[in-house]
């Protein structure tokens, strides 16, 4: 049982959140057109999460591999580190790795012959960026794109992908509203950038945030959050969205306390901080679309 535990502290699940949210989100949109095959949603939020820690384990793998992560690094300081505890050796980890996958693949397969092929392709692009998020010869992570990587992922990848499998057909509404939680989800891996400028100068990493420097960067981050509130006013206008997601609003005050703790020093823990804030964003996002299916305004 302690392997076994240890195996799944390794996949990171305190962050599936994220997952299960954008896969939420992309279902109560195609709810909006017919009703929910829950059968179709459980099968696509596990595939997601199954793909989330594969893309994690992977994550500490690579960086491992490449001396990114050494006995110093921030991230061992706060998280247990699956190599760097000694709790598995790396050959451990690919074989956790190629099962999650083959398990998401097998998923994503069903899916694609049972719903729509577009699944397949949206699974293809997914899987690509999530395997070179950090593996050669692409390595995103380590060339300052990792943020843009994760925003496609978990913003319209998941989103459109878990409409398709509902509705069998593409949707711009879900496009368009992936964009907020997408920025948001992306800025949790520019915050934990941010608190590792200096490391990561240390190994020769290359990301959004060491070009930016540290004033730019803040400046950037808090942009940036501004800009998926006000993206999310200007779809209310715009009629895309209900008014029940002013609701999201509701997020603001802990956005303010997050604003102000990143601008006196980045917290050790910046990227979990910040994945608070976008969990109560999603999670405000989905009440506010699951009140438009039962009170629409």
């Amino acid at each position: 049982m302690e392997r076994i535990k240890g195996y799944i502290i390794a996949t990171r699940p305190w962050s599936f959140t994220m997952s299960l949210i954008s896969v939420s989100v992309g279902t109560l949109l195609a709810a909006e057109e017919g009703p929910i095959l829950w059968g179709w949603f459980a099968l696509t939020a596990i595939g997601m999460v199954l793909f989330h820690g594969a893309a994690n384990v992977l994550n500490d793998f690579f960086d491992t591999r490449y001396q990114v992560d050494q006995a110093d690094s921030p991230t061992s300081l706060y998280r247990p580190h699956p190599l760097l505890t000694g709790m598995f050796t790396r050959r451990q980890l690919l074989v956790e790795v190629f099962i999650l996958l083959l398990m998401t693949a097998a998923i994503g397969l069903f899916l694609s012959f049972q719903r729509s092929l577009l699944v397949l392709w949206i699974g293809l692009i997914g899987f690509l960026l999530g395997m070179f998020y950090t593996a050669w010869p692409i390595m995103f992570k380590y060339r300052a794109w990792g943020e843009l990587a994760v925003f496609i992922v978990w913003g319209p990848l998941v989103v459109e992908g878990a409409y398709i499998v509902q509705r069998q057909a593409f949707s711009l509404k879900a496009l368009y509203i992936s964009v907020p939680f997408g920025i948001l989800v992306a800025l949790v891996l520019f915050a934990n950038n941010m608190r590792d400028i200096a490391y990561d100068s240390r190994r020769r990493v290359k990301t959004l945030s060491i070009l930016m420097g540290r004033q730019r960067s803040l400046s950037t981050f808090f942009g940036l959050f501004l800009s998926a509130y006000l993206y999310l006013i200007g779809m209310i206008i715009a009629g895309v969205l209900s008014p029940w997601c002013l609701l999201v609003l509701l997020s603001i005050p802990k956005a303010i306390q997050l604003f102000r703790t990143f601008s006196k020093k980045i917290p050790e823990g910046a990227d979990a901080v910040t994945a608070q804030l976008d969990t109560l964003f999603g999670l405000l996002l989905i009440l506010s679309l699951i009140l438009n299916k039962t009170v629409p305004l």
